[in-house]
């Protein structure tokens, strides 16, 4: 029983040493954006023992102050510069290349969350040449870390709207098969 006990307040103990760790050295703060355990949440609150944090989907999670301390953690917010993000877009190959470009470039500039100055312009990338379809990544920059998951659902709405209307198609994987006759 007392090894149990003592197994219980070493875990107590390491998240209280965390605690005061994170609170002295403020390498995570309150309304930090940070990336623990594959979730990407926003902090809250920083107590002694656990910390306080509300995921993308508004649900709040309570996390050991020792995963912030052992654990490698990407704090977004630590750079005080926007962050870059990528959306994928795969187009038929008949479409014209520099309209692509062009629209996805208009997208980008059209939503307030994305940065349009020198240094943090929206740009576009041929990524790829896939199987059915030439692959572009629209790349952009923002500081809306937090809700960036609906900003590019928002973006891609846009895309999809202009690209109906300039007549550029969005391929579906095509198989070739080819049958031979045995006779």
């Amino acid at each position: 029983m007392l090894v149990g006990i003592g197994l219980g307040l070493q875990n107590i103990f390491k998240d209280f040493i965390s605690g005061i760790t994170l609170l002295t050295e403020g390498t995570i703060k309150v309304d930090d954006i940070v990336e623990v355990d594959g979730m990407v949440v926003k902090v809250n609150e920083i107590s002694l023992r656990t910390s306080i944090v509300t995921t993308r989907e508004d649900n709040v999670v309570i996390i050991p102050n020792h995963e912030f301390i052992e654990e490698s953690i990407v704090n977004w917010t630590a750079n005080k510069l926007p962050s870059r993000f990528t959306i994928e877009v795969a187009v038929d190959y008949s479409s014209d290349e520099h309209i692509v470009e062009k629209v996805l470039i208009e997208c980008a500039l059209n939503h307030k969350d994305v940065l349009n100055d020198k240094e943090f312009s929206p740009s576009v990338r041929l990524s790829n040449f896939g199987n059915s379809s030439l692959d572009f990544q629209l790349i952009f920059y923002s500081f809306n870390l937090f809700r960036i998951e609906s900003v590019k659902s928002k973006l891609r709405f846009h895309i999809l709207e202009a690209f109906r209307k300039n007549n550029i198609t969005i391929p579906f994987p095509q198989h070739v098969i080819h049958y031979a006759d045995k006779k």
